[in-house]
């Protein structure tokens, strides 16, 4: 016998149990885009390696241990699969033009890869939604994507997510902030991890992100970049912080917020959820004035957050239950009649109903008593129940599964309106 291939380790596959949850994450997450003017868009999963290098930084740790890059052997390209998507939606939008007429909200999810050591809420494959906008330089702007993540966490019930946010400043601020911090961790090199050295001379901002305790009161002590930013980015993160006091949202200021990609300037924030023992990022992002002309196009300022699923999936596990949608009606059916089932079912269906079908799974029709407890353990409000009496009377049999078992025969035209009523709480 042949070994049982499993899939790669830290890419993981999603179960017909757990998909309830993923839809309606991504139904409730549209839903909020939408409400906020944001447009969909998708550019491809593979990208030329080269556009990760220049975006992200080639002294971070994506770009140098995390990314799954290849050569194409047709003709030697460079590729790599995204790790993260807003290089691949700055790339598309400069290569399409799409800021000719204006700017422009967008947004997109699907899966990213980076190749590194699989934990909890962090996987070699992982899924995101990701929210861009383009064109657009105030501060509100900013806010708005901010509220809009407040308002998507309310939508699914969040209680616990702390908001952080920061300024990282502009390029000549962050390279006077850069050259004070340089001269600082020198001055305590003796105190500085493996990452800490390694960054000392490349990317010291990151050193102030670091998760290592045994460093954290020297991270305090180490120069503010809020003390090196001029009149224009104060009075931009003034702005923002206005439009987020006016709104009611609580948040923390936090001068040890960076963000992991070379990219960012001015304002960066994050979202922190916390399970019953875990605490992690489930949200992040900011803005990048810089990228559009960094990758070929013409200046344009930008700002955008990406949201990983799994994270989110996983504080939504530990939430009160969602009841989330199912099929409206389950068509439960005696034997000999199944050919009139389907019937029923593609005629509640013309009419915009959502049916589950019983079926058989074994080529054989289940009693009614198996498909009756099918019918209720699938979530459906309703099962239709056909047997010899009702098929031969041109009627079916309505039975409500959620409220009291009440059960009522109609014919078949007037099951859908009878559905809809007591989904729509008229009757």
């Amino acid at each position: 016998m042949s070994k049982t291939l499993q899939a790669v380790r830290g890419m993981n596959d999603l179960l017909p149990q757990d998909a309830p949850l993923w839809q309606f994450l991504e139904d409730t997450t549209r839903a909020v885009f939408e409400q906020y003017g944001y447009r969909l868009m998708r550019t491809p999963i593979v990208e030329p390696t080269p556009l990760f290098v220049r975006s992200i930084g080639e002294v971070t740790d994506i770009v140098e241990k995390e990314m799954y890059s290849f050569e194409d052997a047709m003709n030697g390209e460079k590729l790599t699969l995204r790790p993260e998507a807003t290089a691949g939606l700055v790339r598309a939008a400069i290569e399409h033009n799409i800021l000719y007429e204006g700017p422009k909200r967008v947004w997109t999810s699907g899966p990213m890869f980076r190749h590194e050591r699989p934990q909890k809420g962090r996987y070699r494959q992982f899924h995101q939604f990701d929210v861009e906008a383009l064109g657009f330089a105030g501060p509100d702007v900013d806010a708005e994507q901010i509220l809009m993540l407040s308002r998507l966490w309310q939508k699914l019930g969040f209680k616990d997510v702390a908001l952080h946010v920061n300024s990282i400043g502009d390029v000549d601020a962050r390279k006077s902030h850069r050259e004070a911090l340089v001269k600082y961790f020198e001055a305590h090199a003796d105190q500085l991890d493996e990452d800490g050295k390694r960054r000392l001379y490349t990317n010291p901002l990151r050193t102030l992100d670091t998760k290592n305790p045994k460093m954290l009161a020297l991270v305090e002590g180490a120069p503010k970049l809020k003390d090196y930013l001029g009149e224009q980015e104060r009075v931009h993160f003034e702005g923002v912080r206005a439009r987020l006091d006016a709104a009611g949202l609580k948040y923390t200021v936090n001068p040890r917020l960076v963000r992991g990609f070379d990219y960012y300037n001015r304002t960066v924030f994050e979202f922190i959820g916390k399970g019953r023992d875990w605490e992690l990022t489930i949200a992040g992002g900011g803005r990048y004035d810089g990228l559009l002309e960094q990758l070929g196009g013409k200046p344009a300022a930008a700002c955008g957050f990406g949201f990983g699923v799994e994270r989110v999936i996983m504080l939504m596990q530990e939430q009160p239950p969602i009841q989330v949608d199912s099929s409206d009606v389950y068509v439960v059916y005696a034997d000999g009649l199944e050919r009139h089932a389907f019937y029923v079912a593609e005629q509640l269906r013309d009419r915009d109903l959502s049916v589950a079908l019983h079926g058989t799974p074994d080529g054989k029709t289940a009693s009614f008593k198996s498909q009756m407890k099918k019918a209720d353990a699938s979530g459906a409000r309703f099962a239709i129940v056909l047997g010899a009496d009702e098929v031969a009377a041109g009627l079916v049999s309505v039975k409500n599964l959620r409220e009291g078992g009440e059960q009522q025969k109609l014919p078949l035209n007037d099951v859908a309106r009878a559905v809809k009523r007591v989904a729509l709480n008229t009757v």
